[in-house]
């Protein structure tokens, strides 16, 4: 697996993760009918939130991101995206790992949607989502927090584990540090 860690999103990232939208949704919105150039990247912009999103890097450039944005249920996981060349090596499921290691900690049920037929339905099974509703075009899914026993029985670190240091993000749900997997903790980290 290449060296990787998670940054936060500053709001100029926004076309670096609007074009990897495009290139990962592509196979399977096109196989669903439902692909067009200009609205896969256009929704990602419209709906950017630097507040809640991480930005990947791998081997020191550009590799993915992936937001968790709060809701009335818990946390939504949106916009998970991989460069396709990383994709298979492992650093997506580190980076689910580490995120949803955090919710169990903080109790916090996560929610998501995937495309029908897409691969990374895999990834979220494998790590503990199951479906809660499906349409014609996405799967609905939630996973709900593991007991303390499962994490290593860690006290809870609460939101401000991944919050950053400002007042503005305050009620975010955000990085603290940055993580890879030659520093399996990112500092801050209570495990």
């Amino acid at each position: 697996m290449a060296d990787w860690e998670l940054r936060a999103a500053v709001a100029a990232d926004v076309e670096a993760v609007a074009e990897l939208r495009a290139v990962v949704l592509r196979a399977d919105l096109e196989r669903l009918g439902r692909y067009d150039e200009r609205r896969v990247r256009q929704r990602l912009r419209d709906g950017f939130a630097p507040a809640h999103t991480w930005v990947v890097e791998a081997d020191g450039g550009f590799a993915g991101c992936v937001a968790l944005r709060p809701g009335a249920d818990g946390l939504r996981l949106e916009h998970f995206y991989l460069d396709p060349r990383l994709q298979g090596g492992g650093i997506g499921a580190a980076v689910l790992r580490r995120l949803l290691s955090r919710c169990d900690r903080d109790g916090v049920p996560v929610r998501l949607n995937v495309l029908q037929g897409s691969p990374a339905r895999r990834l979220y099974e494998r790590h503990g989502f199951t479906v809660e509703s499906e349409d014609p075009v996405d799967v609905f899914m939630v996973r709900l927090p593991l007991p303390a026993a499962a994490h290593g029985g860690r006290p809870a670190g609460g939101p401000a584990a991944l919050r950053g240091t400002g007042p503005e993000r305050a009620a975010s749900f955000r990085p603290k540090a940055r993580s890879s997997t030659s520093s399996p903790k990112a500092p801050g980290d209570p495990a």
